[in-house]
């Protein structure tokens, strides 16, 4: 069993294949110029290179990604090896090509391997930089979720809010801490790279009801729910800490309080989340520095580049007289190629 090796580069993304595409042509590009006697030349020797390399690096990416279960049982020198390799394969490959077109009359074999190898071997280098990157942003957001959740000022209320209830209503007291107790376990559990939609609509859930006891009537929550968003991954602690800067920003400040709405829908291979919120009845002048938000929506935007690249989208600004934040995510997955993720189990009430 290799359980505890790790990937060292994933090749299985559609931003990826963008960037070495493009990455690759750049290269092309400036070796054409090498020998070029005009503009036109130019554009011919690189349409002529183009028609080598192109079906080579994307045949470089699809064995990447095929063999993604197979390399990830090599060590790691032995991943870089085979990444490496790879490329001296696709190198001859686009050569093979050119030849048999009877574009290169003295194919450049072991130039074209050892370019192949050499691009491979860059490509390489940056997916491995990207892949650690991963780790001390998520390490980073992780902290900033974790402190934003148990302030004090936030525990305080909770605490003050059960002991309240605990006389007159014990089966609503015991549920508050419940919540609370959820809420907790998933800022101290470590849940991996990504969790289901699902699970982050249930976190916020808790959260929101531990706020509903505290501010009453003058919070109003609104769920639009699309069961077939449910599966769509996400990086864990992504939504609670937005529904919390729309409560902490456009319910709390205002003297009537305020609406907020949760909704997820699916538009063809495609997953909307949106977050909406009333904004408070004085507004900041527009020139005045922007108050709260930033350091949440600077994490999710990080965050979900690093797990869905271009894949995930996220705005964030008042539109038509309301806060409103989008994400974009990829649609879930057949049920058969996504792991199924633990849930916390829950005690039940007592009778």
């Amino acid at each position: 069993m290799h359980a505890g090796r790790a990937l060292v580069f994933d090749a299985c993304h559609a931003g990826v294949v963008l960037r070495a595409v493009l990455f690759v042509e750049l290269v092309l590009a400036v070796g054409a110029m090498f020998g070029a006697e005009n503009p036109l030349d130019w554009l011919s020797r690189l349409a002529l290179l183009t028609g080598g390399a192109l079906p080579a690096t994307l045949a470089w990416l699809i064995a990447a990604c095929s063999l993604k279960q197979v390399l990830q049982r090599l060590p790691t020198t032995g991943q870089y090896t085979a990444g490496v390799l790879l490329g001296a394969l696709a190198g001859l490959w686009a050569c093979g090509m050119l030849a048999l077109a009877g574009m290169a009359p003295q194919p450049p074999w072991l130039a074209s391997a050892a370019s192949g190898a050499l691009l491979s071997a860059l490509l390489v280098a940056a997916l491995v930089l990207r892949a650690r990157g991963r780790t001390p942003a998520a390490t980073t957001a992780r902290l900033v979720e974790l402190q934003s959740r148990i302030r004090p000022h936030f525990l305080f209320n909770t605490l003050n809010s059960a002991i309240a209830l605990v006389r007159a209503e014990p089966a609503k007291a015991e549920s508050l801490l419940e919540d609370l107790s959820d809420l907790f376990r998933s800022a101290l559990v470590e849940q991996g790279e990504a969790v289901t939609l699902a699970e982050e609509i249930g976190l916020a859930r808790r959260y929101l009801a531990i706020e509903q006891v505290r501010f009453g009537e003058r919070l109003r929550v609104q769920w639009q729910l699309d069961p077939r968003t449910d599966a769509a991954l996400l990086p864990p602690l992504l939504l609670q800490p937005l529904v919390e800067n729309a409560v902490k920003h456009g319910v709390e400040p205002s003297t009537r309080g305020g609406k907020l709405r949760v909704l997820t829908e699916l538009r063809g291979s495609r997953v909307v989340v949106r977050i909406t919120n009333t904004l408070p009845e004085m507004q900041p002048p527009k020139d005045a520095p922007p108050r709260g938000h930033g350091i949440a929506l600077a994490n999710v935007r990080a965050r979900l580049a690093l797990l869905h690249d271009v894949q995930g989208e996220f705005s964030a600004g008042v539109q038509d007289g309301l806060y409103q934040i989008r994400i974009t995510l990829p649609a879930p997955q057949p049920m058969a190629e996504r792991p199924t993720p633990a849930k916390p189990r829950r005690r039940a009430h007592s009778a």
